[in-house]
């Protein structure tokens, strides 16, 4: 049984990776049930718990949560999580959130002695996204404001923290995408058996490949210029606006004769930023890429469709992130699978996928001008390109979806055959 507090029909790095977990079981063979909101206090329910090779969903009544869009909280009294768990009969319980719904199931499966499992998905910005502004804001002119701030950033960490540990500590297992993951959780107060599991990324879908046309035009993307790609919610944490200012500064030689009138134009063969995903800062990046005089060379293409995706990265030349909230990041994976240098900024665990030199750069976060110049020597040399594009393939090949779904069979039959997971092998630093 997963349980999770963001799930399909949500778009997010989270619903993605529960939801492919969730069918990658089912292909395998094992009975998989899902708790998970609704999109309304009504709920949708299901009709029967599944049999083997078969998927249910239980989507519950729900209610906004008020900080982060579209984030909804499960409702999911005592009675009801413990006649779910009667009769669907789980050998494991996987809970993905420690909000409403996981805190009700853990508590039902403990008392019934069913083995629980919590993937931490989680950090303070992507709680609090518009601290990440707080975090980054200079402090000339305002110390005693900065000192505050970076006060009031510290203790919305330890309550944040205080609140995941405390819930993690009353599982048997705890997993986290990487290692940078689980360390902050251990340094943070985790005692329990814990092991890092990566997210695993579908290599049958995202490959390097031709380039679609077709798709090309659809999006309007440039054939004769260098495109660099960007995959994510467009929200505070991911910071999309250094990527803007970034290509302000790799388009100032080009644009420096350029006159007033047509400073926003497309000039010489400057690169093009193309920014997939939709979110609350769409405006206010829309309006800085004017200010900076690069409105016509952002691609501001919204929601991409799941099936345009593995299209639209083998369109790209270079993957860009410079989001400061990331446990691990799919959307760099599907970048590296693809075969795409990444640019990205050394926050969360970037680095363990992102090798300096190797598959791409790793450049200070907020630092637009760092920023430029990573992608300036990628998009100036097609060589250097290729031969980063093929570490990325080679890179992340450890992170197959089928490798990590039998890993997930291995946990899950671990603790269900001994009932607790202290006697689950731990083994960090695996992908």
């Amino acid at each position: 049984m997963i349980v999770t507090d963001q799930y399909q029909p949500m778009v997010g790095g989270v619903p993605t990776v529960t939801e492919e977990l969730a069918r990658g079981l089912t292909e395998r063979g094992h009975a998989v049930a899902v708790i998970a909101p609704g999109t309304s206090m009504r709920g949708g329910g299901t009709a029967s718990w599944p049999a083997a090779g078969q998927l249910a969903v239980d989507y519950r009544g729900s209610v906004p949560w008020p900080w982060y869009e579209g984030q909804r909280l499960g409702l999911l009294p005592p009675t009801a999580a413990g006649q779910a768990i009667d009769e669907f009969a789980p050998d494991v319980l996987h809970l993905h959130s420690p909000l409403t719904l996981g805190v009700a199931a853990r508590r039902a499966a403990r008392r019934r002695d069913v083995p629980v499992i919590y993937t931490n998905h989680y950090l303070p910005l992507n709680v609090w996204p518009a601290m990440v502004r707080t975090a980054a804001a200079p402090p000339q002119g305002a110390r005693t404001l900065s000192q505050a701030a970076r006060l009031g950033s510290r203790a919305r960490d330890g309550a944040f923290y205080g609140f995941v540990t405390g819930f993690a500590n009353r599982c048997d297992l705890v997993t986290a995408p990487t290692a940078t993951a689980l360390r902050l959780l251990r340094e943070h107060g985790l005692r329990v058996p814990s092991q890092a599991v990566s997210n695993g990324v579908d290599l049958a879908r995202f490959s390097p490949g031709a380039r679609d046309e077709a798709l090309r035009s659809r999006y309007a993307l440039p054939a004769d210029r260098p495109v660099i790609v960007s995959v994510g919610r467009l929200s505070p944490e991911k910071r999309a606006d250094v990527l803007i200012a970034a290509l302000a500064r790799l388009g100032a030689s080009a644009s420096a004769s350029a006159s007033a009138s047509d400073a926003d134009s497309e000039d010489g063969d400057a690169p093009v930023l193309a920014l997939a995903g939709t979110g609350p800062e769409d405006a206010r990046l829309r309006s800085l890429a004017r200010h900076y005089g690069v409105a016509g060379r952002v691609r501001f293409l919204g929601f991409v469709p799941d099936d345009d995706l593995p299209g639209l990265y083998r369109l790209a030349d270079v993957f860009a992130i410079a989001s400061q909230a990331e446990l691990q990041s799919l959307a760099t994976m599907a970048a590296m699978a693809s075969g795409l240098p990444v640019v990205a900024v050394d926050a969360g665990a970037l680095a363990e996928l992102v090798h300096a030199g190797e598959n791409g750069f790793l450049a200070r976060p907020g630092r637009a001008g760092h920023v430029a110049d990573c992608l300036g020597l990628l998009c100036r040399d097609r060589e250097l390109r290729a031969r980063m594009g093929k570490a990325s393939a080679r890179i992340i090949a450890d992170h197959d979806r089928h490798l990590l779904l039998a890993r997930w069979e291995s946990i899950y039959r671990g603790l269900a055959r001994r009932g607790t997971a202290e006697h689950v092998k731990v083994s960090d630093g695996q992908p």
